[in-house]
């Protein structure tokens, strides 16, 4: 098919090819096609050509996917708000300019790349046959993951949607997902990852983007998480100890002692660098465990038995403060993400 010609053309190299979900040189059929995948948005050619086509490969897993993406000549792309997602979009080749509500930015294969959040509205231009290796995140996982790290109520959360390419963190960040496309193209779309292949994935995608890419949330993460560079060592080693014993009881002298502080040292200095109390600390980080616990769940699995494990006794108050954190039921996320 000429399609399918130009394609090779300008990328002997297609990644997920055999996990295709379009292929046209119809704009219409394109935009219908690829917005039923991502969502819908507007499509134009930069100028009525036959160089026009879209191809659209895409491996799916549980709250994510992995997908290549590529237009043939230069086409804009308006999606407004992603609302449901975020995207990273790794150029594999031509460039793409990307508008956000206060940004203008260029990416290019191997030295820059986008990350679009959902809330904010965007515009893009993709030239020269852009092809670029896309990873969907639903915003569920993000936001959750973002309010377990940072001691504070799930809520937006938008990225500098510039990535620096050259950078330790992002090139780390792009080595796993194109690992990640290796291996759905050695299992193939019959041969689905396993339950915990997907999980560790998911977990160290959402520590790269978390941990790795500057967003709204990262204070408030690096502060929580005991990596402020003002925090003095007897509260990093407080919180470290309570991270790993957060399924026992609360023991305040314990707890000093490791520390090496006082026990009204320790409350005071958790107030002022943390802002929040230990125990609120502790059943904040048991809230964590438990949304990781949960996300990976059997339908076997018990709700009950996991925060027993986890040191909640109070099991509605348990619901309650995991419904305040994450903005749904305990039930809710072990069901997962359709």
């Amino acid at each position: 098919m000429e399609t399918g010609t130009s394609i090779v053309r300008h990328d002997p190299t297609v990644r997920l090819a055999a996990f295709n979900r379009v292929s046209t040189d119809s704009v219409d059929a394109a935009a219908d096609a690829i917005g039923r995948i991502f969502c819908p948005h507007e499509l134009k050619p930069a100028r009525a050509s036959s160089e026009f086509f879209a191809l659209h490969n895409c491996a799916i897993s549980r709250g994510f996917s992995i997908n290549y993406v590529a237009y043939g000549g230069s086409v804009s792309i308006d999606p407004g708000c992603l609302e449901r997602f975020f995207l990273l979009q790794i150029p594999a080749h031509g460039s793409a300019r990307i508008r956000t509500a206060s940004r203008d930015i260029a990416t290019a294969p191997g030295a820059s790349a986008s990350l679009l959040s959902p809330t904010i509205p965007t515009r893009m231009t993709w030239q020269s046959n852009c092809a670029q290796i896309i990873l969907l995140v639903d915003r569920r996982l993000i936001e959750q993951r973002a309010a377990a790290l940072s001691g504070r109520p799930a809520g937006a959360v938008e990225f500098e949607p510039a990535v620096d390419l050259s950078s330790a963190a992002s090139r780390a960040l792009q080595s796993q997902i194109l690992e990640f496309v290796d291996l759905a193209e050695h299992l193939g779309p019959r041969r689905p990852l396993s339950p915990i292949t997907a999980a560790n994935i998911r977990e160290t995608l959402l520590g790269a983007l978390l941990h790795g890419q500057h967003h709204s949330a990262s204070d408030a993460i690096d502060r929580f998480g005991g990596r402020a560079e003002t925090l003095p060592q007897s509260l990093r080693r407080a919180r470290e100890f309570l991270y790993a014993h957060a399924d026992e009881p609360l023991d305040l002298a314990q707890l000093a002692a490791a520390a090496g502080t006082g026990i009204r040292a320790l409350q005071l200095g958790f107030r002022r660098h943390f802002g929040t109390s230990i125990s609120e600390m502790l059943r904040d980080i048991r809230l964590a465990h438990l949304n990781v616990r949960l996300a990976v769940a059997s339908p076997n699995d018990s709700i009950t038995d996991i925060a027993f494990e986890l040191g909640f006794t109070h099991l509605s108050r348990m619901a309650s403060a995991y419904r305040a954190k994450f903005g749904e039921t305990p039930s809710a996320t072990m069901r997962g993400i359709n």
